[in-house]
């Protein structure tokens, strides 16, 4: 078993990218000037009492939304797993966690997608923190991203941090820049991410039972 403190080092290194948001005062104000020059090209006027401050409030919600490019120095709890199942004919035990609500910037429009994510796996010799799941999907879904990266990176990273027997991750989303824009469609979009043992198709009809049992839009 890896240290699971030297994964996180290696895991922020790689997923966190801190100069992106150190923004000085003088290129924030830059910004907003570019933002009130596009909305106003747009259509909107910013000369009211409900838009002269749109350009800052916009620039702090863009912020705020992909505040997963910081990392999270908490997200790693994990504790020693009580019972494995591991030896012949030993019956694997999931953790099933959901629905957890996420919502992402699509990084082809800038439009938002939001949906809920289910995740499951089972214990090796370690199990995390059942908040921290949800940090995790909240590490990789405030970003500009896809919702096919979202699915790999939290079943790759929880399968990084503690060396589960098998990860299983399901998001079901709602994408603006279809239903906003282009064909104007308001369909669902599903992605199921599988790890180790949740290669074998009854684990796999476990966890989706479970996840539809779950899931707020059925």
């Amino acid at each position: 078993m890896n240290d699971p403190t030297e994964l996180w080092e290696e895991l922020a290194h790689t997923t966190a990218a801190p100069e992106a948001r150190n923004i000085a005062p003088a290129d924030w104000e830059r910004y907003r000037g570019y933002v009130g020059e596009i909305f106003g090209a747009m259509g909107l006027p910013l000369d009211t009492p409900g838009t002269r401050e749109t350009p800052e409030r916009f620039l702090k919600a863009l912020y705020d939304s992909t505040a997963g490019y910081d990392g999270d120095p908490k997200l790693l709890t994990a504790f020693p797993t009580e019972a494995t199942a591991t030896g012949p004919g030993s019956v694997l035990s999931q953790i099933v966690e959901g629905p957890i609500a996420f919502h992402c910037l699509c990084e082809h429009h800038a439009l938002p997608f939001f949906g809920f994510a289910h995740i499951g796996y089972v214990a090796g010799d370690r199990i995390i923190g059942i908040s921290k799941l949800t940090r995790l999907v909240r590490l990789y879904a405030r970003r500009f991203t896809v919702q096919e990266r979202l699915g790999e990176q939290i079943a790759d990273t929880l399968q990084t941090l503690i060396e589960p027997q098998g990860v299983a991750v399901h998001l079901e989303a709602s994408h603006l820049c279809t239903s906003m824009r282009g064909v104007e469609e308001h369909s669902k979009t599903i992605t199921t991410f599988w790890r180790g043992c949740f290669e074998d198709a009854d684990m796999r009809r476990e966890f989706l039972a479970e996840a539809r049992v779950r899931n707020p839009w059925a």
